[in-house]
Parts: C-alpha cells; sequence; structure tokens
C-alpha cells in the first residue's frame, strides 16, 4: 500500500479520523492536499506541520465541502501547487444528534449537506482531474449507521446511506476510466464526533459489549483500510462498503 509519491486530498482532515488517514497516508508515501473549514485553520497547520516532519509535502486548502464555489476553487489551487490528485478521501462529516421528533429542519439540511452533498461535490470537481489521467482511487468515509443506524441519527444514517448508494453508481460509471470507488463504514470510534455517545460511560459500555472485538475503535484503526483503498493493491476492488467496526454490523 505503498503512495509511491502520489497526491491525496482528504477532507475533515483536522482531527479524528481525518487526521489519523492524513499521517497514515503520509506514512505510506503519500503527499497530501489537506482540506478543513476556515475556523480548523490552526489545527489543520498542525497536522501538514507533522506530515511534512516525516518527510512529506503537504498542503492545508480551506473549503466548505457543501459550497460548490469553494470546493471547486479548493482543486484547481490543489492541482496548481501539486500537479494532481491521484486519491481522493471524502471524510468531512457532522452529527448533530435529536430524535425524529424534534429534530430541526436545519439540522437535517446541514447533517446532509456536509456529508452527502461534500461528497458528491468533491468527486465531482476531483473527477476531470481524475479521467484526464486515467488512473483515481476514491475513498469515501460513511458509517455502520448508514446501515443499521441507531436513535437520534436519523438523519446522520440517511446521509450516510446516501453515500454508499453514491458509491455503488460512481464506481459502475468511473470503472473503465482506471478509477476505483469504494466506502469505509467505521463503526464506534473514539473521536471528538464519537463522544457524542461515548461521554456517558454506561453508553461506553454498552457499544463495547456490543463488538466482537470487546473495545472502541481507535481513529488509527480506519487508517489501514482507508490506506488500501487509495492504493493499487485495490486496482480490481470497487463500489464495496467496507465495515470497520471490531465486529457490530455483519454486512
Amino acid at each position: 500500500m505503498d503512495g509511491n509519491g502520489r497526491i491525496a486530498l482528504v477532507t475533515g482532515a483536522s482531527r479524528g479520523i481525518g487526521r489519523a488517514i492524513a499521517l497514515g497516508l503520509a506514512d505510506r508515501g503519500f503527499d497530501l492536499v489537506l482540506n478543513d473549514i476556515a475556523r480548523q485553520a490552526d489545527v489543520l497547520d498542525e497536522v501538514v506541520a507533522e506530515a511534512e516532519g516525516r518527510g512529506r509535502r503537504a498542503i492545508a486548502l480551506h473549503a466548505d465541502v457543501s459550497a460548490k464555489a469553494e470546493v471547486e476553487a479548493m482543486v484547481a489551487r490543489a492541482v496548481s501547487e501539486l500537479g494532481t490528485i491521484h486519491a481522493l478521501v471524502n471524510n468531512a462529516g457532522i452529527l448533530i444528534a435529536a430524535s425524529v421528533e424534534k429534530l430541526a429542519e436545519a439540522d437535517w439540511d446541514s447533517v446532509m449537506d456536509v456529508n452527502a452533498k461534500g461528497t458528491f461535490l468533491v468527486t465531482q470537481a476531483v473527477l476531470p482531474v481524475m479521467i484526464g489521467q486515467g488512473y483515481g482511487r476514491i475513498c469515501n468515509i460513511a458509517s455502520v449507521g448508514g446501515k443499521h443506524g441507531a436513535p437520534k441519527q436519523a438523519h446522520y444514517s440517511a446521509s450516510k446511506a446516501a453515500v454508499m448508494g453514491f458509491t455503488r453508481v460512481l464506481a459502475q460509471e468511473v470503472g473503465t476510466l482506471g478509477i476505483t470507488a469504494n466506502c469505509i463504514c467505521p463503526g464506534i470510534i473514539l473521536t471528538d464526533m464519537g463522544r457524542v455517545n461515548l461521554d456517558d460511560p454506561a453508553v461506553s459500555a454498552v457499544w463495547k459489549a456490543k463488538t466482537a472485538m470487546d473495545r472502541i475503535g481507535a481513529p488509527e484503526d480506519v487508517v489501514g483500510p482507508v490506506a488500501f483503498f487509495c492504493s493499487d493493491d485495490c486496482a480490481f476492488v470497487t463500489g464495496q462498503s467496507l465495515n470497520v467496526d471490531g465486529g457490530i454490523v455483519f454486512s
């Protein structure tokens, strides 16, 4: 799973799973375009510095993935500064917990805009680059929540199910163009967003007991599967959704 100096764009890269993916790809020889929203600039710069400390080129580009003009400008600048994009990891995502009864329309829209529309917009902006070079690896971060869901996460579950459906169709459309498209479906991972579920020790214990491995995941647990989908080792794997959950969902 050697990056061989290829360029990977990782969205939502300032913390949590995105940060772990960025540094994991740097360790495997990828140069990096790291994205997050502007208010995460200082933290994102720290990730860039860590990647550079590991001997890789890395740049930070700020954009709201749900805003088409910002996404297009980000991709254009990435290509201008680093030459191309070989791999895309659509990781940017948000979760605002609420029951269906009390879920605000604005919160539904925000989650769908970032998680589902953002994945679409960044992919659409990067595709001409990948098609032009006859090569690309697209890895979308979905969730086991998109398969089974959990209370107070109807909008999040819907957004991640949309990501998986989008990826299956994308894989069929670009399969003859040297491009693969796959999903990673993390389970319960200890990140700032994951703590929505895990702040309560009783809730954490319940989720831990649900896993075959009897533990909560760490962001680093997601890195290897993502690196596989970004590499030439997955040249004959496309349209798949891989659970990375310690054994919660078995489908």
